[in-house]
């Protein structure tokens, strides 16, 4: 009978849910182009928020963002609809997207209700080690019947209206996390910072979200909550990223900038910079066991350079 990609005809359309995060969309986009490449003649959307959108904006592999809701997603009329983020929400638009193939993870909450059952990536791809994220996501191309190989790595793009102004080197900084677990100590960034300033010549930006304080880093320019389209072009424009495991970390690995990623409660085998010029610090016995002298080094073996 072939597998589900044999079984669709050319031109036909797929949709992939993929709602939220923001690491995880960075992190989608290598499945993307997996099934372009083995199936450029299909018509490919992602289903995303509206937040989220500027994430796959300019991305070739797509040719649509539909916006999550029933009268869009059944108004695409997919074909495939291959839900890769698993929540409830996700599920009903699924069910509900009047595709004839309906897939998603085996290990999604209902997931005797999809008419195509994804198993786990160890399966797919015959290993017993963690996987990273990427390819978690990529292996459900795979599954469907793409050719297996390389997961690339991540990828995103620029607007015009995106594309980094002329200004002096800098380097971002991102110093909150969601969790104290995975925060790194303010004063230990700052140090960082004043050596950027000094040793490199580095002007320090601070980044946060929306309604996260930043007042500790009020002796540099900091940015709090702005929207993702110029959150990509900062990072896109800078010359080295140094934060917490978050989603900023996995839009400068996107754009190839050099990053060192601190890792506390998280894990970096499923969550580091996917195949980019970057360095992983991990705490040992907390977040707060990892030194500035470690971060310095690091930035020092990544070559970051005004």
């Amino acid at each position: 009978m072939g597998t589900i990609l044999e079984q669709l005809p050319s031109g036909a359309r797929v949709a992939v849910i993929r709602l939220r995060s923001l690491g995880d969309c960075v992190l989608t986009t290598p499945a993307l182009e997996v099934l372009r490449r083995s199936r450029p003649d299909l018509r490919v959307a992602v289903v995303v928020e509206e937040r989220f959108k500027p994430i796959f904006e300019g991305n070739p592999d797509l040719d649509a963002l539909v916006a999550p809701s029933f009268r869009e997603l059944a108004g695409w009329s997919p074909d495939l609809c291959l839900n890769l983020h698993g929540g409830t929400r996700s599920l009903v638009l699924t069910l509900l997207s009047g595709a004839r193939f309906r897939a998603g993870f085996g290990h999604f909450r209902c997931s005797s209700m999809y008419n195509v059952r994804i198993p786990t990536a160890q399966q797919i791809l015959g290993i017993s080690r963690k996987v990273h994220t990427a390819e978690h996501l990529a292996s459900a191309m795979f599954y469907l019947g793409a050719g297996e190989g390389e997961v690339p790595r991540a990828k995103l793009f620029l607007t015009q209206a995106e594309a980094p102004a002329p200004r002096a080197p800098y380097a971002v900084l991102h110093p909150v996390a969601s969790a104290p677990s995975k925060t790194w100590l303010a004063e230990r960034f700052l140090e960082v910072a004043a050596r950027l300033q000094d040793t490199w010549r580095l002007e320090p930006v601070f980044i946060a979200g929306a309604g996260e304080d930043l007042n500790p880093f009020r002796a540099y320019r900091t940015v709090v909550g702005a929207p993702l389209d110029q959150l990509k072009s900062l990072l896109a424009g800078a010359a080295a990223f140094i934060g917490n495991d978050s989603g900023p970390a996995h839009v400068a690995a996107a754009f190839g900038t050099p990053s060192v990623v601190i890792f506390g409660a998280s894990d970096p085998d499923v969550w580091a910079p996917w195949k980019t010029a970057s360095e992983v610090l991990i705490a040992r016995g907390g977040i707060g066991g990892i030194a500035v002298s470690e971060v310095l080094a690091a930035l020092e073996r990544l070559r970051v350079a005004a």
